[in-house]
């Protein structure tokens, strides 16, 4: 017996302060969320996009200040919302509540500031 073929997955709060973006997608998704390649799709996207937003962060803050078509090819504003929509996508077809998992580790960082390690 299988436990993951009897274990029932939770269903998003569509009311969540992320339910509002999780029916936006569903617009724009129609045509690839049945795909089996969707998820690897997406999970490349987001690495592609933490590469970008580090290359732009590293262009203005960092190690290569003179690469100059970084800092005005890729304005960080643009790559964090680009990372966040693939995060989205990612929890939706996962079924994941990120408003659930958010509170979590913000109370998880609470709790170690409280009562750090020794």
């Amino acid at each position: 017996m299988n436990i993951n073929n009897n274990k029932q997955r939770k269903m998003i709060n569509r009311s969540s302060p992320f339910g509002q973006y999780f029916n936006y997608m569903e617009e724009i998704d129609t045509e690839w969320k049945n795909s089996n390649e969707y998820g690897s799709i997406l999970l490349l996207s987001l690495v592609e996009e933490v590469g970008e937003m580090a290359r732009a962060y590293l262009a203005e803050h960092g190690r290569k200040r003179t690469n100059l078509a970084a800092i005005n090819d890729e304005a960080q504003e643009a790559e964090l919302g680009d990372i966040l929509i693939s995060i989205l996508r990612l929890a939706r077809i996962k079924n994941i509540d990120l408003h659930e998992r958010i509170m979590y580790s913000l109370n998880k960082i609470k709790k170690r500031k409280l009562q750090p390690k020794v």
